[in-house]
């Protein structure tokens, strides 16, 4: 049986997402604000599977539980819910380190469909880091056809594992956000060719609507501090100046 912690202040709607959740099996805690959430998750160290958390709280929002959460290395699977539906608002859920997004009012099923979804994501990460597959599908620059399905990228001296959401570079490991990964993966695919901001918010955020596409520049800052030795002389993620970006696997020159 899985656990949630479902962060909600009215109570109404606390209660009958608990009473819900409850039927579908999971065992839920209900915490009315974000410092509470955050009590739990960091200093009691709670044991929770999933983390259900609005984003109009009382004191901290939700995007500033959700960016706490991930500077303290805590990367529980994360479902953002808010009445703040406009994209500017759910890049910046994104940004904050969201794994899926969903504006109020929604529908029971919807919601229930967003939590199996996460929380299969993050068994299948689990079986890959404890029990790697014997053929674990591996492509490497020179592998063009292989990048349009692989789980672990080879570039450089960095490798990239999208099952367990984790980045070596430069001597290091780093646990990526499920949108930094998704992110990642859709530059790899498209290694070589320039990939606009516009089609970034719609291949990967699945946003159709017109909104500041700069706020996808903060993820390749994170991004670059991740993979380039010198993030501010990057030579893997490049800025196409007024257009998006381009992958290279290997440095130009």
């Amino acid at each position: 049986m899985n656990d949630i912690l479902l962060v909600e202040d009215e109570e109404h709607l606390a209660r009958g997402l608990k009473f819900n959740l409850e039927a579908e099996g999971y065992r839920t805690t209900v915490a009315g604000d974000g410092e509470t959430a955050l009590d739990m998750l960091l200093k009691q160290r709670g044991d929770f599977d999933l983390l259900v958390l609005d984003v109009m709280l009382p004191g901290k929002d939700g995007f500033a539980v959700a960016t706490e959460l991930r500077k303290a290395s805590n990367y529980i699977p994360l479902l953002m819910l808010t009445a703040r539906s406009r994209p500017q608002d759910v890049l910046k859920g994104f940004a904050s380190g969201a794994d899926d997004y969903l504006p109020k009012p929604f529908d029971l099923a919807i919601l229930l469909a967003r939590i199996r979804s996460l929380l299969r994501r993050r068994d299948w990460g689990r079986t890959l880091l404890n029990d790697p597959p014997a053929e674990a599908r591996v492509a490497e620059p020179k592998d063009a056809d292989a990048l349009r399905e692989f789980d672990v990228y080879v570039f450089d001296d960095k490798q990239v594992d999208f099952g367990t959401l984790e980045l070596r570079a430069n001597g290091k490991v780093f646990r990526l956000t499920l949108m930094e990964a998704e992110l990642l993966r859709h530059l790899i695919r498209n290694s070589g060719r320039i990939v606009s901001r516009k089609n970034i918010l719609e291949e990967v955020w699945g946003l159709h609507e017109d909104t500041d596409t700069r706020a996808i520049d903060n993820f390749i800052v994170r991004l670059r501090r991740y993979i380039e030795k010198d993030p501010a002389h990057p030579q893997h993620l490049l800025t196409v100046r007024g257009v998006g970006y381009r992958f290279l696997a290997k440095p130009e020159g």
